[in-house]
């Protein structure tokens, strides 16, 4: 099993928006036949002044899972690893590596509740930024308890974002 890159938190860097747009113009040229409600920034990378995992985080919505499933062939051949993670909401992809992450990559059925729930997210930490410096806390003290367990640290932070979200009114 490949080892996973730690968890590591860095200050909020302004390429990141660019990072997003570049990555949004080769998956539009890569997959856009499977595209549906189109390509979103999301994640903490997403959020201006947010400290953040140094991992653009993609969300592309889709009709659905299976009338995408043909994509992660043609995301694999182009960089991507497909990880069966979460597979009854997404597909999940990282690049280049599980070892060394860029970008994650969800394709997820637009319109869904995990499509609504992201982009709530984001949103919500872009208009409060009281709010995002508490978030950018949290995954400070989180990155450095689960520094090489990503699901713990990412279940971790399930508490403050269902909080985040109900203010958000999902």
């Amino acid at each position: 099993m490949t080892r996973e890159a730690p968890v590591h938190i860095v200050p909020y860097d302004t390429s990141w928006p660019d990072q997003f747009g570049q990555e949004r113009r080769l998956l539009c040229g890569m997959i856009g036949d499977w595209i549906n409600g189109g390509i979103e920034h999301v994640g903490s990378t997403a959020v201006p002044g947010l400290d953040a995992k140094p991992v653009i985080d993609v969300m592309a919505g889709v009709l659905s899972l299976e009338a995408s499933r043909d994509a992660i062939r043609v995301l694999e051949r182009n960089g991507y690893s497909y990880a069966e993670y979460r597979t009854d909401v997404m597909h999940w992809f990282c690049k280049p590596s599980p070892a060394f992450r860029t970008h994650h990559l969800h394709l997820v059925p637009y319109n869904s509740p995990l499509w609504k729930e992201r982009l709530a997210f984001r949103d919500y930490l872009r208009a409060h930024s009281e709010v995002a410096r508490e978030y950018a806390e949290l995954k400070y003290k989180l990155a450095e308890q689960y520094r090489f367990d990503r699901e713990a640290y990412t279940e971790a932070k399930s508490e403050f974002i269902q909080r985040v979200l109900g203010k958000a009114g999902i």
